[in-house]
């Protein structure tokens, strides 16, 4: 897809039924946001190269097994127009969410106007990156927070195809409610779908109105293969 189909294409989902499902379960599919030449191109950016800031090996920080690198400034267009077109129909949602939550930041509809907040209050590094695991790599449940101002839905697509290039490797989300065991989520992606999921917390509507849940998520060993992930984040880090 070119830039302008692709916001289009992401234009095209039915928000108003993803806001619902997100609404009442903190997270959502979305089919086929990257066709599977574009998969193939984002795998073929992983690598030592200026398209990234730094490089993560999971297993130094005790964050489970695996890598990532993170994108630099200019991102890739692909990720770049994701990013972009995604958090215009977010922005919303999220708003919808602090206002449920006694939240008091709000967020501008434009994404670039958000960067520029991150930036300003001392976030200026680009957070979208590309994770890559082997074999029996593994990702440890997590939140991905950065700094003081957090938006609060991020999405991760799945770059490579379940069956085929890997096994195992489930994207696994994690909710929990005050006074109640957790309840987990297994996410079941194929190549090329996003998820689309709360980063931290999110609100529940219960019998007495709204309360805060906590949400996490991580990948499930890999049995066999490689898989390959892009995650897009929408906050800036410190």
């Amino acid at each position: 897809m070119t830039d302008n189909t692709l916001s289009s294409h992401i234009d095209a989902y039915d928000w108003p039924a993803f806001s619902d499902d997100i609404n009442r379960e903190g997270w959502v599919i979305l089919p086929n946001l990257f066709m599977p030449h574009e998969c193939q191109a984002l795998i073929d950016l992983y690598g030592p190269t200026d398209t990234f800031r730094s490089h993560v090996r999971m297993a130094h920080h005790g964050f489970g097994r695996g890598e990532y690198r993170y994108f630099s400034y200019p991102l890739p267009p692909l990720v770049e127009t994701a990013r972009r077109a995604l958090y215009a129909h977010l922005a919303p949602i999220a708003n919808s969410w602090n206002d449920r939550m006694g939240i008091k930041a709000h967020f501008p509809r434009d994404h670039a106007a958000f960067l520029d907040r991150c930036h300003e209050a001392g976030q200026p590094k680009p957070t979208p990156l590309l994770l890559k695991y082997k074999q029996g790599d593994y990702n440890c449940l997590h939140q991905d927070l950065y700094g003081e101002h957090v938006f609060p839905l991020q999405v991760a697509a799945l770059l490579s195809e379940p069956g085929e290039d890997f096994t195992g490797g489930e994207f696994i989300l994690t909710e929990q409610r005050p006074r109640m065991q957790s309840r987990a989520s297994v996410v079941s992606l194929k190549k090329g779908d996003g998820v689309l999921f709360a980063v931290n917390d999110r609100p529940h509507r219960g019998p007495r109105g709204d309360y805060r849940v906590k949400m996490r998520h991580g990948v499930s060993t890999i049995r066999s293969g490689s898989r390959h992930t892009v995650g897009l984040i929408f906050h800036d880090a410190a």
